[in-house]
């Protein structure tokens, strides 16, 4: 007569449930039920959770059921003289809390996040080609982590995954994770990605398809966008730097306001072999990585002197950030200004005041030159040199209004007007700047 007993094999506060079936000596399998309890509340004697809580009785009572459910399948399985090994029980432990069918179609939500990261380089992705980036892994690493944590003990099948599970989600992203907007989004986006590629082999819920999430901008979380002015380049060009690491790093600074290009593209396509000369001048001419565009950059003044002293030797992004701040902290750049930085303890965004050079990153350069230029030289022209498709998509990168065409309009007219009364254009000054 076989019977079934569970374990708890460790002393954590989230130490997994195990389910041993004794059949007859020597043919005693052991797996794991994907159930989890603070070791402290179980209990060695009856083999099952104190009853100290509402939680842990609720957790009895599925234990139960499990128990009853392997018995009754084993019995079966007697009957038919099928082999009930570790296998056959994983299988149905499986099967009881619907991560699988019966012939062993893989159903549960987790299952498929997974089927993902392991099959990455199998996966369409954006460019049109095969195998996902190592950014797009990190994101369904995170989706995992987050909707294990969701769902908790229970197991949620991709067939649950309707309008109202998604809106579950969503709210226990928004209120109990309190992610952002466009983080929450995020996953809810990739959420959506998994059904699709489990459609291909299970049933997926009737309304799959009706749902929808607004489309965020990840520059709704920042709209305190951090840039450098001219001044404050001068002030860090000027600055009185001791160490060969930190005057290597102010030139990667420097280039990134000068050229516009992101981090990585900056580091690995900024290199001689790339300056290419055009008559008196040079042009930059590279691939950027992240849009796979081909790019032909002005090499700007500042660029070129850094250019014909020597370009900077190649580091890491991490220590280019950490080198960055220390260079702006020395340059005084410290006037005290709202963003966003992760608190080391929380692991979480924490938007406040801090002085201006604790935000300072190399893609602070990339913002940087599209702002200072922003304005002087038509839109298009700098939208070539960043990369952005889209004239919307580059406003909200710099945080401009779409209306500024509204006074450039009306200032071309003024001009017009004064000229008709012959009278001296005057430029217009800021009031604010004024009052200063």
């Amino acid at each position: 007569m076989a019977t079934a007993k569970f374990e708890v094999l460790s002393n954590s506060i989230n130490a997994p449930i195990y389910l041993r079936l004794s059949i007859k000596r020597g043919l005693t399998p052991r797996a794991k039920t994907g159930l989890f309890i603070n070791s402290k509340d179980w209990s060695k004697d009856t083999k099952l959770p104190k009853q100290s809580n509402a939680k842990n009785k609720n957790l009895k009572t599925d234990l139960l059921k499990l128990q009853a459910y392997i018995l009754d399948k084993h019995n079966e399985a007697y009957k038919n003289n099928t082999t009930t090994d570790k296998q056959w029980l994983e299988h149905y432990i499986d099967v009881y809390f619907n991560r699988k069918d019966e012939n062993n179609t893989k159903t549960n939500v987790t299952y498929w996040i997974e089927y993902i990261i392991k099959n990455s380089h199998l996966m369409n992705n954006s460019k049109g080609g095969y195998g996902l980036s190592k950014n797009r892994l990190k994101a369904y690493n995170s989706l995992l982590n987050r909707f294990t944590e969701f769902q908790g003990n229970k197991t949620i099948n991709i067939k649950d995954l309707d309008n109202k599970t998604f809106n579950k989600f969503k709210k226990w992203l928004f209120e109990d994770k309190a992610y952002s907007p466009s983080t929450a989004t995020k996953f809810l986006t990739d959420l959506q990605r998994v059904v699709k590629v489990a459609s291909e082999f299970t049933p997926i819920a009737e309304n799959f398809n009706s749902i929808k999430f607004k489309k965020v901008s990840t520059y709704d979380d920042d709209m305190n966008v951090i840039t450098l002015t001219e001044n404050e380049i001068i002030k860090i060009q000027k600055a009185d730097l001791k160490k060969e690491a930190l005057i290597n790093a102010r030139k990667w600074l420097i280039l990134a306001c000068y050229t516009g290009q992101r981090g990585d593209t900056l580091l690995n396509r900024i290199k001689e072999e790339n300056f290419i000369k055009r008559g008196n001048d040079f042009t930059i001419n590279i691939k950027q990585k992240k849009v796979n565009q081909s790019i032909k950059i002005p090499v700007l003044p500042q660029v070129r002197e850094i250019y014909e002293n020597g370009l900077p030797y190649k580091i890491s992004t991490q220590k280019l950030n950490e080198h960055i701040k220390t260079i702006c902290k020395i340059a005084k750049i410290d006037d005290l200004v709202m963003g966003k930085k992760v608190n080391k303890d929380t692991k979480r965004n924490e938007k406040k005041l801090r002085p201006k050079y604790e935000y300072i990153t190399s893609h602070t350069g990339r913002r940087t030159f599209a702002t200072i230029h922003y304005s002087k030289i038509p839109t298009p022209l700098l939208m070539k040199v960043t990369g952005h498709k889209k004239e919307s998509t580059f406003l909200e990168y710099i945080n401009q209004s779409q209306e500024n065409h509204v006074d450039i309009i009306l200032d071309y007219y003024r001009t017009l007007e004064l000229k008709e009364r012959k009278e001296p254009v005057l430029n217009i000054v800021d009031k604010a700047s004024n009052q200063n």
